[in-house]
């Protein structure tokens, strides 16, 4: 086992004498160290580009220009991609309805049943009814027709009958 260790046991080695500063060392030490301070300020460039008089504004201005151009970017950005006064929920145009109307009715059924659509109620209940010509050629319901597939609809809640 290692024997403990004693710092007292051990002596200090001799370390050698500090020599005194040079003569008026600490009288001059304040000038040399304003000196060294001062000189990166008093050799800045004045520039009158965007560098120069950018670094001199305050912070506060520095940062609200900074987050315009941001803002100007991002509301241009967006104008451009989708367009002036255009929404992607606004209704459709009158040459996308007619081409559709043009579709012939077997194309459609065919579509419809089709592997790759199958659209669920909720995906049909969804959709906006641009043109009513569409679904009247495919619901020729009577009222009492319509009156009867509604009753036989079942209903969870009855007080909405």
């Amino acid at each position: 086992m290692k024997p403990a260790f004693r710092l007292d046991q051990h002596p200090r080695r001799a370390q050698p004498p500090l020599s005194d500063p040079p003569p008026g060392y600490f009288d001059r030490l304040p000038t040399r160290v304003m000196a060294r301070v001062s000189a990166p300020a008093a050799a800045r460039p004045a520039g009158l580009g965007w560098s120069g008089w950018l670094g001199y504004a305050p912070a506060g201005l520095r940062t609200s220009l900074v987050a315009t151009l941001l803002l100007g970017t991002f509301a241009a950005a967006h104008w451009l991609s989708s367009g002036p006064l255009t929404s992607p929920a606004g209704p459709p145009t009158t040459t996308a309805a007619v081409s559709l109307d043009a579709v012939p009715r077997e194309q459609l059924v065919d579509y419809l049943l089709s592997s790759e659509a199958h659209p669920d109620l909720a995906e049909l209940g969804e959709q906006r009814v641009a043109h009513l010509r569409i679904a009247r050629q495919y619901f020729q319901l009577s009222a009492n027709d319509l009156t009867d597939a509604l009753d036989a609809q079942p209903a969870e809640d009855t007080s909405l009958l």
